[in-house]
């Protein structure tokens, strides 16, 4: 559940800001992941858990409202569901600390049970607000099966393992590649030697998210390309990464090209920065199409 709250500026340490505008609404990234890619038209089933509190309940239920099938989403009891505390200031930049809950609660065993699901599935979407040795699982089952492995490589953690680079795509934004790659990565000059130094480590191909810069794609073959920003009024940039991803794995799913799926992320993930919230702010295949229509030479 995401507890967001809107204030001039992002807090320093030991500073209080007067807020505004508190709202809590259902997200984490797999669920805004999910709910993206069902909205974009995917036929998305979500692998996870929910604490048994009314978070719990509120979250299950919001999947149900958006089409996602909730009877791989378990219970864990005495748990309290992953909740997201997050300050966004009046550029729409923000700042998030994650408390996991029952998502640390999931197992590769709740994976390995489920194993019919990866051999159906044409993209498994993966990110790290899980157990590392799960999403390790998810990645073996997900090769097993056939499917497109995506990583949204978030949170990075201290230590990465060197065999989650081994996936399909690898899509981290210039914070998180300079976390694993202990580059500076923000800057445009670097962006492609970052892209090649993640695909040395294993992937397939790279995505950077660029934020305003749009995103560049990098594949293993050598082929190297940037793909440009849509234009739009930024409100609040909470789940402009996850919607970016989702986008990617639907574009891929449908058969596109990795440059052709950037183009339908970037606009999809651009589009996810014109409301306020997670979940909510994601926008409609239909939204995407008008907004590349419009903009599109």
């Amino acid at each position: 559940m995401d507890i967001a709250v809107r204030a001039p500026a992002l807090p320093t340490p030991g500073e209080t800001v007067l807020g505004s505008d508190f709202k809590a609404s259902p997200g984490g990234k797999g669920a805004n992941q999910a709910v993206a890619a069902a909205r974009l038209g995917a036929n998305c089933q979500m692998i996870g858990r929910v604490g048994d509190d009314a978070f719990g309940q509120d979250l299950r239920a919001s999947f149900r409202a958006e089409d996602i099938d909730t009877e791989h989403i378990l219970e864990t009891k005495n748990t309290p569901s992953g909740v997201a505390i997050i300050v966004v200031n009046a550029q729409g930049e923000n700042s998030i600390v994650v408390a996991s809950g029952a998502n640390f609660a999931v197992t590769p065993d709740d994976l390995f049970s489920r194993e019919a699901l990866f051999r159906q599935a044409d993209v498994v979407l993966l990110q790290l607000e899980l157990p590392l040795p799960t999403v390790r699982a998810a990645v073996d089952l997900a090769r097993r099966g056939g499917a497109k492995i995506i990583l949204d490589p978030a949170p990075v953690p201290r230590r990465f393992p060197p065999e989650l680079f081994q996936v399909d795509v690898i899509t981290p934004n210039v914070v998180e590649a300079e976390s694993l790659m202990g580059d500076g990565a923000a800057e445009e000059r670097v962006d492609k030697r970052t892209a090649a130094a993640l695909i040395s480590r294993g992937a397939k191909a790279a995505v950077l998210k660029l934020g305003s810069r749009g995103s560049v794609v990098a594949a293993a073959d050598g082929h190297f390309y940037r793909v440009g920003p849509y234009k739009v009024g930024v409100v609040d940039t909470t789940a402009a990464g996850d919607t970016f991803t989702a986008a990617l794995a639907v574009g891929m799913g449908r058969g596109l090209g990795l440059h052709e799926s950037a183009k339908f992320a970037n606009a999809a993930g651009a589009l996810a920065c014109t409301k306020i919230g997670a979940q909510e702010a994601t926008p409609t295949a239909g939204e995407v199409k008008m907004l590349m229509a419009d903009q599109d030479p």
